[in-house]
């Protein structure tokens, strides 16, 4: 060993002697944070009156907010967090004092925090004075100082009384952004004692003094969150209230108190094998560290890494060479990691024991690993092993396992009943061979008994009983349909007798019913029935009239079917004159709605099927002499969809629904109203997804009318007919999957 080791090894040796550590670093948490708008400079203890312990922190400037504090109650320690703030004072120090016996501060993420590890509990007031920050200690549980600022955080022991003297006033639990879990504990006092402490697999909070209402002692399923917390079990354990997370695999904790707020989170942890620490944030996760050696032996800076972490530590002989290192608050893995990268060195870690060689000389080992294990394979002896699978097919597994008929040497030959054989390859091992037999559903494989034990695995994770998807769909069409007509009959008779003769005007459609022209004589000395006459005869004192029926129209514009009428006839019986009037109107309001709900159950990733409707078959003529064709024309209704279960409970659906019906005939061929909806979707178990709609509307106004007079104002309506009319008609379509939790469509 030359000069420099050996004083090296003197030095370590003095500080274990002196400190009782394994090196000698400058360790600190984190490094100055580059966005810090603060600076503690100082931090003083002093005794103050009434024996209090004033501890006074000097900041660069003054601060914005009081810093969050909170404590723990064994042991006793105070937390005081300054947000937005570095350090450049002492790290750590010893305090001779009968409170405080020593404190640490400790950088992360842009701030600053300051423990106080206590003698004892301690209750605590917080003044903002300028730039400093004073905070008074002392016995007396929840007094205050007069003159504390309004902002300034309290805390206090738990009171010593036998009986509980703090509550919990609710307990909640919420799921983070990054996936982490927080519980969200209510308390009814700031200084609430509490303590936190990992036990077992689970984390343990006990609130001391404290008594929980009966409607939070409980235990939550926060399983459905997706966190790494599974359960939360509040009770009462003697005048203490404890809560238990019980969160699963990998996590890391973190707890904060605001006011009368406790706030815990559960981060999940990511493991990887080949890093030193694990965490749930990227980067490098050890305490920092400070080295400045000069050309020193790469196998002396490992040591010292391995003395400052307690990692176990092998470094191969082929290991030499110096490095020259000058690293300032660094973490400790990074470090590791620059060394490493220098002599281009690389590590294998199992547990806690981390092997450090070249790496040609890793992967020249791993090398040999491998092709031992594969000469071992080729002389291991061989097993058989029968499967029974349950639902996937044997022949298919046995195509999964890779294994193909006529494939490489050990296929067996095909079983009785149908089965097949194949050679090793895919799962099995160049020796291996599988056969299934169709009939009993058995899959017969032949490999080592590492093999075994894979296709074991597989099968565990494949046989399983597919979900069944319950699909239904809703077809809903919707009309709203509204006409209103208004029509009018307007007619003038009007004759003079003169001479013999009949002068007058009227008005004769033809082809209409109503208006036919039906001579009739009637011959009478008294008054004339009120009948329009067409001819007029005296001869002595007897007069002959020829009439009509009814009264020819000059304007025939009526409503077909009117729902109510109008009329109005004005008579001259002296001279035969006679005005008729008719007013007709009708209004018709329909609304309606048809719906249609096919519904199907289906497996997993299986397609299924559904139709109703009608099938019209028509003759084609083939041309000249031909025999002509039959063409089939459907109108049904459809459903065909396929469901994929994804992992996360979600239902994917390909889905095609078909709505088809017939409008009527033209020609003897029908008219085929089609609605038709093809798409692909992702939806919640149970929800309810509208995949498509079409709206449409019709609006109609016609006029009918006698040119000119029709035009005219107001009393133009005398000479038209005008029919408005309004069709809605909406289409929608709504999906609902759900996901059968036991088998469909079996009756007991």
């Amino acid at each position: 060993m030359n000069q420099r080791t050996n004083f090296l090894a003197r030095a370590l040796r003095a500080m274990r002697s002196a400190y009782g550590v394994s090196l000698v670093v400058l360790a600190a948490s984190v490094g100055v944070s580059a966005n810090a708008q603060n600076v503690i400079e100082d931090i003083a203890v002093a005794k103050g009156a009434a024996g209090r312990t004033i501890m006074t922190f000097s900041l660069k400037d003054a601060p914005g907010t009081a810093p969050t504090v909170f404590t723990i109650a064994s042991p006793p320690r105070l937390v005081l967090d300054f947000a937005n703030t570095s350090n450049t004072s002492k790290a750590s120090a010893d305090v001779s004092d009968a409170v405080v016996r020593s404190y640490n501060v400790v950088q992360a993420q842009g701030r600053t925090r300051v423990v106080l590890n206590l003698l004892k509990a301690q209750s605590y007031d917080l003044k903002l004075d300028a730039g400093k920050v004073a905070l008074s200690l002392f016995d007396a549980p929840g007094t205050a100082a007069t003159d504390a600022s309004p902002d300034a955080g309290r805390f206090a022991a738990t009171s010593k009384s036998d009986g509980a003297t703090f509550s919990l006033r609710d307990v909640d639990f919420r799921r983070g952004t990054s996936g982490e879990g927080r519980v969200i504990v209510d308390l009814s006092a700031a200084n609430s004692g509490i303590e936190i402490k990992p036990q077992g697999k689970a984390l343990v909070v006990d609130f001391l003094k404290t008594q929980v209402p009966r409607n939070l002692e409980r235990k939550l399923d926060v399983t459905d969150f997706g966190t790494p917390v599974q359960q939360i079990d509040t009770f009462v354990q003697g005048n203490n209230t404890r809560m238990v997370i019980e969160p699963r695999g990998l996590w890391e904790h973190s707890a904060y108190q605001t006011d009368t707020r406790l706030i815990i989170e559960i981060k999940p942890i990511i493991e990887d094998p080949n890093k030193l620490t694990q965490g749930s944030r990227p980067g490098y996760k050890g305490d920092k560290l400070s080295l400045n050696f000069q050309d020193i032996a790469v196998r002396s800076v490992l040591q010292v890494i391995g003395d400052f972490t307690g990692l176990n530590i092998i470094v191969s002989d082929t290991v030499t060479g110096n490095v020259t290192l000058r690293l300032k608050d660094v973490p400790w893995d990074q470090a590791l990691d620059l060394v490493m990268q220098a002599r281009s060195l690389d590590m294998r870690k199992n547990g806690n024991v981390v092997w450090i060689a070249p790496k040609e000389e890793l992967a020249l080992k791993e090398k040999q690993e491998l092709e031992a294990k594969a000469q071992v394979a080729d002389i291991e002896p061989l097993r058989t092993e029968i499967f029974q699978l349950n639902y996937q097919k044997a022949e298919e597994v046995r195509k999964m396992l890779g294994a193909s008929g006529g494939g490489g040497g050990g296929g067996a030959t095909g079983a009785a009943g149908g089965g097949a054989a194949a050679a090793g390859g895919g799962v099995l091992s160049k020796r291996g061979s599988a056969t299934a037999d169709v009939r009993t559903n058995i899959l017969v494989v032949q490999d080592t008994p590492s093999k075994l034990d894979e296709v074991r695995r597989l099968l565990q994770r494949i046989d399983i009983a597919v979900k069944q998807v319950v699909i239904e769909a809703r077809v809903v069409i919707a009309d709203d349909k509204f006409s209103r007509q208004l029509g009018a009959r307007f007619g003038i008779g009007a004759g003079v007798y003169n001479n013999g003769r009949n002068i007058g005007i009227n008005g004769r459609p033809l082809g209409d019913p109503d208006q036919a022209n039906i001579p009739s004589t009637w011959t009478a000395t008294g008054l004339p029935p009120p009948y329009y006459y067409t001819r007029i005869e005296q001869q002595g004192n007897t007069r002959t009239w020829s009439y009509v029926n009814s009264v020819p129209y000059n304007v025939n514009l009526p409503v077909t079917n009117a729902a109510g009428s109008l009329a109005l006839t004005f008579l001259n019986l002296g001279n035969g004159n006679l005005v008729n009037l008719e007013l007709s109107a009708a209004e018709a309001a329909n609304r309606g709605k048809v719906i249609s709900s096919p519904r199907v159950v289906t497996a997993d990733n299986q397609k299924a099927s559904i139709e109703q409707g009608q099938e019209i078959k028509l003759r084609v003529s083939g041309g000249v002499g031909g025999a002509g064709s039959v063409v089939t024309v459907n109108a049904k209704l459809g459903l065909e969809v396929t469901p994929q279960v994804t992992p996360d409970g979600k239902i994917v659906l390909d889905v095609a629904i078909t709505k088809d019906s017939i409008a009527g005939f033209t020609d003897g061929n029908p008219i085929v109203n089609t609605r038709r909806l093809s798409t692909k979707v992702i939806v919640n178990n149970g929800d309810t997804a509208v995949l498509g709609g079409i709206y449409e509307e019709t609006i109609t106004d016609t006029v009918d009318k006698v040119p000119l007079l029709g035009d005219a104002p107001v009393i133009g309506n005398l000479f038209k007919r005008t029919n408005r009319g309004s069709d809605k008609q909406e289409l929608l379509i709504f999906l609902t999957p759900r996901v059968a939790t036991d088998s469909t469509g079996t009756v007991r």
